[in-house]
């Protein structure tokens, strides 16, 4: 019976699910609440395996619903991949591929990607727009891009598909003069407290409420990454940024990287993703962008010399920084994802 199983009862399922009840799915899916609990007990049904605990007002999952329920979204997200890419291979060329850019991801993997779309699609314009956070998101969702590079927040709705692409190392840091740099060892998270945090503002309306890594009550926001990078060399505060934009500044002493409590020293991840509408995916153009983007290192290593900043107070910055020059890589901190300061 298992081969019955349709489409339809999984997203019915994972509608129940994210929604808390049959009723709220029913809604979300815009169908009646009669079909989507036959959906259910039908999917239940073909599989032998009771999903939700009714004995209560709302249905809960059960332990075994709890293991599907991961399968199912695969299989459905899966689906939409191969839909999405089947009318890659099979639509017409782009007459025009508009994208956009999170601020965070490296321009140059994304210049080094132009120059080769641009010998591989020469009659097709690339438009691109560069934004943060939710800002890069909405572009997508309005249909004034086909598909966009964004930071993997929670935000995206259910329209988007998301592709995940390499991340982004992310450091704390402050200028040499600021009074955390001056603090040896690991920096209390209260200590934090006293100090203004500069945080990467959202022009968009989509995470109004939300906060990502804010650690500190003194807030200045700034809705440029470069506005930010220039208000901590002036030692205005605080804040994370990505190592690809910070490292020269690390390796010449200018900036410091903190080490801060409960945050792994060698830096964090921001997982960043390619996504598009889920009905409107993109065509060749974008599709071949998407993949390419896919090889692309988002930083390239620069050693333990580059994270803690030692390497200028030292003396061993021009060694190191000659390797950037030339291509070679130091050794490669090890990565982690979770969320961070922005």
């Amino acid at each position: 019976m298992l081969d019955g199983v349709s489409l339809d009862q999984l997203r019915a399922f994972i509608a129940a699910v994210d929604e808390g009840s049959f009723s709220a799915g029913a809604r979300r899916l815009r169908r009646a609440q009669s079909a989507i609990s036959e959906l259910v007990s039908n999917l239940e049904a073909q599989i032998g395996v009771v999903l939700f605990d009714r004995s209560e007002r709302y249905p809960k999952l059960t332990p075994a619903g709890v293991l599907l329920v991961a399968d199912a979204r695969s299989v459905v997200a899966n689906v939409d991949l191969l839909k999405a890419r089947a009318k890659g291979i099979s639509g017409g060329l782009e007459s025009e591929l508009s994208a956009v850019v999170d601020v965070l991801f490296p321009i140059e993997a994304i210049a080094e990607s132009a120059t080769e779309f641009r010998d591989r699609f020469p009659r097709t314009p690339l438009r691109l727009y560069v934004e943060a956070l939710g800002g890069a998101y909405k572009p997508v969702l309005d249909g004034r891009c086909s598909l966009g590079v964004v930071g993997s927040l929670p935000i995206a709705p259910d329209s988007m598909t998301l592709e995940r692409l390499q991340g982004v190392q992310m450091l704390m840091v402050a200028a040499r003069e600021h009074p955390l740099a001056m603090i040896k060892g690991v920096i209390p998270k209260t200590e934090l407290t006293k100090h203004v945090q500069l945080v990467l503002t959202d022009r968009s309306e989509l995470t109004v409420g939300r906060e990502f890594g804010v650690m500190s009550p003194l807030t200045w926001r700034l809705g440029d990454l470069f506005a930010k990078h220039a208000f901590l060399l002036k030692g205005l505060g605080w804040g994370g940024m990505p190592l690809h934009t910070v490292k020269r500044d690390l390796l010449e002493g200018r900036l410091v990287k903190l080490s801060i409590e409960d945050l792994a020293d060698e830096g964090l991840i921001l997982p960043m993703s390619a996504v598009y509408l889920t009905a409107k995916p993109p065509g060749p153009a974008g599709r071949w962008l998407i993949e390419r983007l896919r090889q692309c290192p988002t930083q390239r290593a620069t050693g333990e010399a580059v994270a803690t900043g030692e390497a200028a107070a030292t003396g061993e910055a021009a060694a190191t920084g000659e390797a950037i020059a030339t291509g070679e890589a130091v050794a490669r901190p090890r990565k982690r994802e979770t969320l961070v300061a922005l």
